[in-house]
């Protein structure tokens, strides 16, 4: 099986949709861009928030079987993939790249 190197790229934070809809809340996320993670036979990665690995699983399982190309030609990289966490309010999008 392939492994599958994961990236946090960027985070999106949608304050109005905060003010309007969340709960204050002492600690959220604890990605950070640039940030790394090694899947091996596509499981998830230790330290990799669980609620992004919901977002990604099934991405990262399909890479690391050797199925790629999502969404005929979605990505200039046919084994890769950029998946964003199910956060409503600050979302991390982290891409996802077959590595050898």
């Amino acid at each position: 099986m392939n492994k599958v190197r994961i990236t946090a790229i960027r985070q999106t934070v949608y304050p109005d949709l905060m003010a309007k809809y969340e709960n204050p809340i002492e600690h959220t996320c604890d990605v950070r861009e640039g940030e790394q993670w090694i899947s091996i036979d596509g499981q998830c990665p230790e330290g990799l928030c669980p609620s992004a690995w919901d977002s990604m699983r099934s991405f990262v399982e399909a890479l690391a079987r050797g199925e790629g190309n999502f969404y005929d030609g979605w990505m200039q990289n046919p084994m890769s993939a950029m998946i964003s966490c199910n956060d409503g309010f600050r979302p991390f999008s982290f891409y996802l790249e077959v590595i050898d």
